[in-house]
């Protein structure tokens, strides 16, 4: 793990209250290699990426663009459960 990544993880622990895992990539590896619960984050974009609003930032302000994607996932979180 990377220093950077360390300041990360700290900053999230302490932040959010939740801890933050970073996944490295194998370092004797230099073809593409399958990294575990990468799979969530994709997903997660893709649904993201169903909402027009979100294809691109138009806000000015990133709490705008953090509003935006708490309503994306409430709407979808409320269509599974319709």
């Amino acid at each position: 793990m990377e220093a950077d990544a360390g300041a990360l993880v700290d900053w999230v622990a302490a932040r959010f209250k939740f801890r933050l895992a970073v996944v490295p990539r194998p370092k004797e590896s230099r073809k593409f290699v399958l990294l575990p619960r990468r799979w969530v984050v994709e997903r997660t974009f893709g649904w993201l990426n169903h909402s027009r609003r979100l294809s691109k930032s138009y806000e000015r302000l990133t709490r705008t663009d953090e509003a935006w994607i708490c309503i994306a996932m409430t709407r979808i979180m409320l269509k599974r459960l319709a």
